[in-house]
C-alpha cells in the first residue's frame, strides 16, 4: 500500500476522488481497502486544517443554532441564562455571556466551552 503525502491541490482532489470510490466500495475497517481508507481520511484531514481552516462560531450564534436544533424557545434559556430579559440582551449581543452562563450552557446545552469564551463579533446596524 503505497500513499503519498498531499502537497498540493491536485494531489489533495486526487486523495477525495479515490476515498470516494473506496467509500462506494464500503470495505471492512481491517481489510487492505479499509486501512488504506483509514490512511487517506487522515492525510485530507491534516491538509484541510492547514489550508482550509474553520474558525469556531460565535458564541451567540451557536447558542442559537442549538436552540433551532433542540427546539428550544427563548424562556427555555432562562434555566442557563437567567431571567428572560437578560436572555434577550444575551441573544442582542447587549450583555456579555458571565462565567456562570458559559459554564451552565456548557453543561445543560452541551455548547462547546471553547466556543462560549470566544469573543462575541459584533455586527453594525
Amino acid at each position: 500500500m503505497q500513499i503519498n503525502a498531499i502537497r498540493t491541490e491536485s494531489d489533495y482532489l486526487a486523495c477525495l476522488h479515490e476515498i470516494s470510490a473506496l467509500i462506494d466500495f464500503d470495505p471492512a475497517f481491517d481489510d487492505p481497502e479499509g486501512e488504506r481508507l483509514d490512511v487517506l481520511g487522515t492525510l485530507v484531514q491534516a491538509y484541510e486544517k492547514k489550508h482550509y481552516p474553520i474558525d469556531p462560531p460565535d458564541p451567540i450564534e451557536a447558542i442559537k443554532f442549538r436552540m433551532d436544533q433542540s427546539g428550544l424557545t427563548v424562556k427555555d434559556l432562562v434555566p442557563y441564562i437567567g431571567s428572560l430579559n437578560r436572555v434577550y440582551e444575551v441573544l442582542a449581543g447587549k450583555r456579555p455571556l458571565s462565567l456562570n452562563m458559559i459554564r451552565r450552557l456548557n453543561e445543560g446545552l452541551d455548547i462547546s466551552a471553547e466556543v462560549l469564551i470566544r469573543q462575541t463579533v459584533k455586527v453594525a446596524a
